[in-house]
């Protein structure tokens, strides 16, 4: 077996070898019940300390105790990553965090054994070994794995990398069954937020043709007390929305215009945000229009989507707040700003949650200047992107508001399967795997899927 030092000499033109794509363990998840957290902190025992971190890919899970060097104390302030995992000769598996670590007076690898979590300082990767090693005095420890370390060596492709001791806690919800005016501001007032300078209120304008976008009459109240300009930006689809003076006209058609401002955010072209911790997307492309504002309200109509398989907060405001550029780039996975691509389900599904991020880290985070309001009303399986969207066929639900994206669009997808009648939306969702995006998205710390349901 060559070792690192070897191969530092011999070969370190010729890189590590990445397995791209998704992992391959399969997800077999009960439906979730209304109201009950979901994604459950763990049980606090000797593997849930502050200290304690997962690399997940897939259902194959390896724990690892780090030690107290600053070297794992940088690793454990960067979590949590999304990213891909690489093999390296024939006992190690390793990944690249974005920061690199100090290493000062951390402990050198020095036992040789499997299942040791190191940090090659040369070349700024973290090294998984699950076979013996031989020493490097650039190969410093960080800690030891203390369960699933048989796994180490098939993880493959994205993996997600988290810390115990940073687990979110459960997020509130608000909810009220009283789709009207007076219902959406008793969730909005329940919720607290407090906006302030130039307010934006993002919502779907509903491409002319269909009819399920959020009344005009049911937000007026809403958007006038939090002073809001209602915002959107262009498709990339084409359509009757894919320019500003078309995109204007259906604002105009469908009652907007009436109630407030609508600012048509690309306009003027792109601004970059960073992506932080994504797997696909480095930067995110949004309406240039968005520096002009200081809080966002997502004001979310909750229904299907054709190839997400559910459309809610997330996508309000990640497919919803980029440019015509940025909507290609987050459906090419990070591949083009031009054209639509072809990737993997599950990497469209993890690009949507990391534009999303990107657009709540500019404003905060959560608990920053962002909220987020989701009306289940009008479920069909179909978009209001869609100019000839499916009749619903299962009842109204409600209105819910949170200040956590993932935790809204999570307590909305538990009430669907909750329904009497949501087959079709259920089958419309688990089809496209739709439940993975909020997966990823608290993987990469957007948002926690766990909540309390407040029924007001």
């Amino acid at each position: 077996m060559m070792s690192r030092r070897n191969f530092l000499f011999v070969a370190a033109a010729l890189g590590a070898g990445a397995l791209l794509g998704g992992c391959t363990g399969g997800e077999d998840d009960a439906a979730p019940t209304t109201g009950a957290p979901v994604g459950a902190p763990m049980e606090e025992d000797a593997m849930a300390g502050e200290r304690t971190i997962t690399v997940a890919c897939g259902e194959a899970v390896v724990t690892y105790e780090l030690n107290d060097s600053a070297a794992s104390e940088g690793l454990l302030a960067q979590l949590p990553l999304a990213l891909e995992v690489e093999d390296f000769s024939d006992n190690e598996k390793v990944f690249y965090p974005p920061e690199e670590l100090d290493v000062t007076d951390a402990p050198l690898a020095e036992t040789g054994e499997a299942g040791t979590l190191a940090y090659y300082a040369p070349w700024g990767d973290v090294v998984m070994f699950y076979g013996s090693f031989s020493p490097n005095g650039a190969l410093y420890e960080l800690g030891r794995a203390v369960d699933g370390m048989d796994a180490i060596a098939g993880l493959s492709g994205a993996i997600e990398v988290s810390s115990a001791g940073s687990a979110t806690s459960a997020s509130t919800v608000y909810f009220t069954r009283d789709i009207s005016a007076e219902g959406l501001l008793s969730v909005w007032h329940a919720l607290g937020a407090t906006p302030s300078g130039n307010v934006a209120v993002k919502l779907s304008t509903g491409e002319p043709g269909g009819h399920n976008f959020l009344s005009p009459g049911l937000i007026a109240d809403l958007v006038h007390e939090v002073g809001g300009t209602i915002v959107e930006c262009n498709t990339a689809y084409g359509g009757q929305r894919g320019s500003t003076e078309s995109h204007l006209r259906a604002a105009v058609d469908h009652g907007f215009t009436a109630i407030a401002d609508v600012d048509i955010m690309d306009a003027d072209g792109s601004m970059s945000l960073p992506v932080t911790g994504g797997a696909h997307l480095t930067e995110d492309l949004v309406g240039a229009h968005l520096a002009d504002y200081d809080y966002v309200l997502s004001l979310a109509h909750f229904k299907g989507h054709a190839m997400g398989g559910f459309g809610g907060a997330v996508k309000n405001c990640s497919i919803g707040i980029a440019s015509r550029e940025g909507k290609m780039l987050i459906h090419s996975a990070g591949a083009s700003t031009t054209g639509w691509g072809s990737p993997a389900q599950d990497d469209f599904l993890e690009s949507m949650a990391e534009a999303a991020k990107a657009v709540s880290d500019h404003f905060g985070g959560v608990g920053g200047n962002m909220a987020y309001v989701n009306v289940m009303n009008r479920l069909s399986v179909d978009c209001d992107c869609d100019s000839h969207p499916a009749e619903p066929d299962m009842a109204d639900i409600g209105i819910l508001a949170s200040l956590d994206p993932v935790a809204l669009d999570r307590a909305c997808v538990d009430l669907v399967y909750a329904a009497d009648d949501g087959a079709s939306l259920v089958e419309r969702m688990e089809s496209r795997n739709g439940a993975h995006t909020l997966e990823h998205a608290e993987a990469i710390g957007l948002g926690s899927q766990s909540y309390e349901l407040v029924e007001l």
